[in-house]
């Protein structure tokens, strides 16, 4: 499972928001793997990858619901400033929403 602030939620179910930053000891998520966002529904992981976050890009965070990449590290900043301070690494998750037809097989 996923779990996203509210104010994502409807960037998530409209298909604007496609991708997520999270900081993890590891990757906790596999491409092809399906999980669940409480308030969106399924979605399909389509890729995982380590990311710096010193790297991340206009064009990185736009995905991710975020008008640049300076928005996106303040973001991550406040989410997560113990996991910054010990280090963890940054994971880019990829994913899109399954339609509702497989919303429903999902179940």
């Amino acid at each position: 499972m996923l779990l996203f602030k509210k104010k994502f939620l409807p960037a998530i179910r409209e298909g604007a928001k496609t991708q997520t930053i999270r900081l993890w000891k590891y990757a906790r998520m596999r491409s092809g793997q399906r999980s669940y966002i409480p308030g969106a529904g399924y979605i399909r992981v389509t890729a995982v990858e380590p990311v710096r976050l010193d790297d991340l890009t206009d064009d990185d965070a736009r995905p991710d619901g975020f008008t640049s990449a300076d928005a996106l590290r303040e973001e991550l900043a406040r989410l997560y400033p113990d996991q910054l301070d010990a280090g963890y690494q940054a994971f880019r998750v990829v994913f899109h929403l399954l339609p509702p037809e497989e919303q429903k097989k999902a179940k």
